[in-house]
C-alpha cells in the first residue's frame, strides 16, 4: 500500500469510510462534509495499524489469541499491548504521519488531540465510550508518537477486552485508526442528546474542555430544549474544576473561581443555536445521536457523534413515593432496585455482587465492569452524557448522577429504587 493511503484528512470523501478510519472518524467527517464545524484534521488510516503489527512480527500472537484460553489470551494481550507501546512506529508509517502532523501544527499554531477511533466503536449497541485512549494538548513529536501508539495498544487493554467480550467481540478481529486534530481552546464544553425517554433534548456543559464531563469528574449543567428547540429548563451544575489549553503548554487542569462554580456556561440563546445543531446532527446520521462539542471564540464545535439508544420511561412501584428521595442527572433509561452497596474505593467493587445498586463519588469509565451484574447505578459526580451514562443507556441499566451527599444519605445495606429516566433515586427506611 502507498504510504500515502495511511493518512487521511477529515474533509476527504475517504474519511467517510467507517471500515478504514472508524466510525468516530467516518461520523465527524459526514457531519463536516454537511457544512457542520469540527477542529479539523486527519486521520491515521486502520492500516497503519495493521502494517505496525507485520512489522513488529505480532501477527502470529494476534492470531494465536482467537482461540486462547483465557490465560494465554491475558499474556498474548500484555505482550501485544507492550509491543505496540514500547516499540517505534514503522518508517513506513512514521514519516508521513509526522509530515501531516506538522503541516497540521504550522497552519493552526496549537497542540493537539490524539483519540483512538477504533473500528469497532460508536456503532449502535457497541459505543465503548471511554473504553479506549485519548490524549489532549500534545505539543511535540516524541509526545504524539507516544500518543499515536497508545491508541493502538489501547486495542488490548483489560477494560477493553472486558468490554469485548460482554459483545461478543475480539482485539484479534479489528483494528484501530487515530484520529488527530488541533485542539480547541474551549472556554466551555460538553455533551447532547438529541433525544430522550421523555422526548426532549438534553445538553451538558461544563468550563474548559469536555474530559472532566467524560469521566464524570463534576455535576456539568443541565440544559433542558423541547424537540422543537425551545429553552425548557436550565439547572447550574457544580464544576469545581476545569481543563484548559495551556498553549504550549498542552492541557492544564485549574481550579475553576468561585463565582463561576455554579455560573451556567452558556446562555439561553447559546442554548438554543446548540440545540438547533443536535437536530442537524440527527438529520445527518438518520437517528437519535449523542453529541460531544466545544465552544471557543469562533462558535460551537462538533467533536463527536454517536448513534444513541433510546428507550421510553418505566413506571415505578407506587409504594415508593412513600419513602425519601435524592435528585440528580438521569443517564436516561431504566428504573430499577436492589441492595444499595456504597462505595469509597475501587478496591471495594468486589463487594458489588449481581442485582445490587452502586452508590459511589465518580462514575468514571473505568466501573463499565460492573454494569453487566448491577441493578443501577447512583453517583455524587457526572452527568447525563459522561462515557459511563452512556455506557449505562447502552446496557439497559437505570444511573442516576450528580446527587448530592449520595454515598453519606444512602445507608449501605438499604433497599434502593432508581428512576434513570426521572433522574430520582429512593430508598427504605
Amino acid at each position: 500500500m502507498p504510504k500515502s493511503m495511511f493518512i487521511i484528512q477529515i474533509d476527504s470523501l475517504h474519511a467517510t469510510d467507517a471500515d478504514r478510519v472508524g466510525p468516530k472518524t467516518a461520523n465527524l467527517a459526514t457531519i463536516a462534509r454537511a457544512g457542520l464545524l469540527t477542529p479539523g484534521g486527519f486521520c491515521l488510516a486502520a492500516d497503519a495499524y495493521r502494517q505496525q503489527i507485520v512489522s513488529l512480527g505480532l501477527e502470529a500472537k494476534v492470531r494465536r489469541f482467537a482461540d486462547a484460553d483465557p490465560i494465554e489470551a491475558r499474556r498474548l494481550s500484555v505482550e501485544i499491548r507492550l509491543g505496540l507501546y514500547a516499540q517505534p512506529i514503522d518508517p513506513r508509517i512514521r514519516e508521513p504521519l509526522l509530515a501531516a502532523w506538522r503541516a497540521q501544527r504550522e497552519d493552526t499554531k496549537t497542540s493537539g488531540a490524539v483519540r483512538s477511533s477504533a473500528l469497532i466503536e460508536d456503532r449502535k449497541g457497541a459505543n465503548f465510550a471511554g473504553q479506549f485512549e485519548s490524549f489532549l494538548g500534545i505539543d511535540d513529536e516524541a509526545a504524539f508518537l507516544t500518543a499515536v501508539r497508545a491508541c493502538w495498544a489501547a486495542l488490548w487493554t483489560t477494560n477493553a477486552r472486558r468490554y469485548m467480550d460482554n459483545h461478543g467481540l475480539s482485539p484479534a478481529g479489528t483494528a484501530m485508526a487515530v484520529l488527530i486534530q488541533p485542539l480547541v481552546n474551549a472556554r466551555a464544553s460538553g455533551g447532547g442528546l438529541s433525544e430522550t425517554a421523555e422526548g426532549q433534548m438534553l445538553i451538558s456543559a461544563t468550563w474548559g474542555l469536555g474530559s472532566a464531563i467524560a469521566q464524570g469528574e463534576v455535576v456539568p449543567d443541565r440544559i433542558v430544549l423541547s424537540r422543537r428547540g425551545f429553552l425548557q429548563k436550565m439547572d447550574p451544575g457544580r464544576k469545581h474544576h476545569r481543563e484548559t489549553c495551556g498553549h504550549w503548554a498542552g492541557a492544564m487542569p485549574e481550579a475553576v473561581p468561585q463565582e463561576l462554580i455554579g455560573t451556567p456556561c452558556l446562555d439561553a440563546g447559546q442554548a438554543v443555536t446548540l440545540g438547533r445543531i443536535l437536530r442537524e446532527v440527527e438529520d445527518i446520521l438518520g437517528g437519535p445521536v449523542e453529541i460531544e462539542w466545544a465552544l471557543d471564540d469562533a462558535g460551537f464545535k462538533l467533536l463527536q457523534a454517536r448513534p444513541l439508544h433510546v428507550e421510553p420511561a418505566t413506571v415505578p412501584d407506587e409504594i415508593w413515593l412513600q419513602h425519601p428521595r435524592l435528585n440528580g442527572h438521569p443517564a436516561g433509561i431504566g428504573w430499577g432496585s436492589g441492595r444499595a452497596v456504597v462505595v469509597n474505593c475501587e478496591c471495594e467493587l468486589a463487594r458489588v455482587g449481581p442485582g445490587d445498586v452502586l452508590v459511589t463519588r465518580v462514575a468514571g469509565p473505568a466501573l463499565s465492569h460492573v454494569l453487566p451484574r448491577v441493578a443501577g447505578v447512583v453517583a455524587e459526580l457526572g452527568g447525563s452524557t459522561s462515557h459511563l451514562a452512556s455506557l449505562a443507556r447502552e446496557r439497559g441499566i437505570p444511573m442516576v448522577l450528580g446527587v448530592l451527599d449520595a454515598t453519606r444519605r444512602i445507608p449501605d445495606g438499604a433497599r434502593v429504587a432508581v428512576d434513570g429516566v426521572a433522574g430520582i433515586v429512593r430508598w427504605m427506611t
